[in-house]
């Protein structure tokens, strides 16, 4: 009886770690614009947002960063729309983590949010404020 439990227990958690990997992305509800917010950063539950000031060049920069940090894809967009949305996956699990940067009328917006779960430990902050780091921008 036990051996049966734990090998219901091992098939759930294969289940889990499947869906959580292979469980399909939709550009409408992560590529989307992040929320208006004054110059600054602003957490919430499982996410961040950083505004900035920037220039036209910054984005491309941006792009660039994102493109070099491990387990990090881009989703959507682009330097031409303005926008860009990457997938970060963290290392064991795979749990997706979507980021949005944008640039409107040189203000930038950073907004970093995890897919699953009530918080994210700080991960998503630690990416946005590192991307901004190695791109030169300051933190206010």
């Amino acid at each position: 009886m036990v051996k049966w439990a734990l090998i219901g227990l091992v098939a759930l958690i294969v289940a889990f770690a499947l869906y959580v990997r292979l469980a399909p992305s939709d550009p409408a509800r992560w590529h989307k614009p992040p929320p208006d917010l004054p110059l600054g950063d602003s957490a919430g539950q499982n996410s961040f947002v950083a505004v900035r000031a920037g220039a036209p060049t910054i984005l491309e920069r941006l792009i660039q960063i994102a493109e070099t940090t491990p387990r990090t894809k881009r989703f959507a967009g682009s330097a031409e729309d303005g926008m860009v949305t990457f997938i970060t996956r963290t290392r064991l699990w795979g749990f997706p983590d979507y980021t949005t940067i944008r640039l409107m009328d040189e203000t930038l917006t950073v907004y970093a949010r995890a897919r699953f779960g009530q918080g994210d430990m700080g991960v998503n902050r630690a990416r946005v404020l590192a991307w901004l780091a190695a791109a030169g921008i300051p933190t206010p």
